[in-house]
């Protein structure tokens, strides 16, 4: 089953790790692909990988700082004036910044990872839902985190963008559910990502995969995540199969979130 057949796709952060595997999945379910990342080299060599292995895929990139508005606006005008529509927006694009104690994080930092993980988002959703109201028709997946949900010591911006995004899911929700726009978000815990890698090379430098080890432990699945697994979620809040669930952060993170009380 296609669950994407012919349906265009946004997705920002599009080269790698969770964007990228989404992408995949989406064109393996037959959707027209507008992928956007900052990093126009390791965009390339994702659109490639997916037509080598879906030769099908139409597909269409755009090097873009989502951080910027005009630029963002100018990845959406380039979708439509190619596709014609926009059917789905996988709203990705996101950094982690550095860890740090509150009192003690670069203010460069902070401000760089609001950006691109707020405003970025914003920047997004203010340029496309306005399409998909014309359509009466959309799907948007932000990309919150468990950090979105609870608090995370030494991520103080990361986590208050993710909380971020999870309000701004839910009232896009609210206020364009009438246009049958289904608005929600996702809630990786942690992922084998190249983000998630980085982060534990910050916590130990000398045996990264010690730390990834010892987090895993915490897990009820005693292992951490696939971005295959996060693709196959994506897909499906992008697709027909998801009109009725509007609003909603979704937690994909093994059941670890459990044990911090209610999502």
């Amino acid at each position: 089953m296609e669950r994407l057949k012919d349906k265009v796709i946004v997705i920002t952060g599009a080269a790698m790790g969770l964007g990228y595997a989404a992408a995949l999945e989406a064109a393996k379910n037959g959707a027209l692909l507008s992928l956007v990342d900052y990093n126009g080299e390791s965009l390339e060599k994702s659109k490639a990988d997916i037509l080598a292995q879906y030769p099908q895929t139409r597909i269409r990139i755009s090097v873009t700082d989502v951080s910027e508005e005009a630029v963002v606006k100018q990845y959406v005008d380039d979708t439509i004036a190619e596709f014609g529509r926009i059917d789905g927006f996988y709203n990705n694009a996101g950094i982690e910044g550095r860890q740090a104690p509150m009192v003690d994080y670069d203010l460069d930092v902070f401000k760089k990872v609001v950006d691109i993980n707020l405003m970025g988002v914003y920047y997004g959703m203010k340029y496309i839902i306005p399409v998909m109201q014309k359509q009466e028709y959309g799907r948007i997946v932000n990309v919150a985190s468990v950090g979105g949900i609870r608090g995370v010591m030494n991520q103080t911006p990361y986590v208050a963008t993710k909380h971020a995004v999870s309000g701004i899911t839910k009232t896009a929700a609210l206020e364009y559910g009438k246009f049958g726009i289904s608005t929600n978000a996702i809630a990786p815990g942690a992922i084998l990502t190249p983000m998630v890698a980085e982060a534990f090379r910050q916590v130990n430098p000398e045996d990264p995969k010690a730390a990834e080890t010892v987090y895993a432990q915490a897990n009820p699945t005693k292992r951490l995540g696939l971005p295959e697994e996060v693709g196959k979620l994506v897909v499906f809040l992008l697709s027909e199969d998801c009109s009725y669930v509007n609003g909603q952060i979704i937690a994909i993170d093994g059941g670890q979130s459990n044990s911090y009380g209610n999502v």
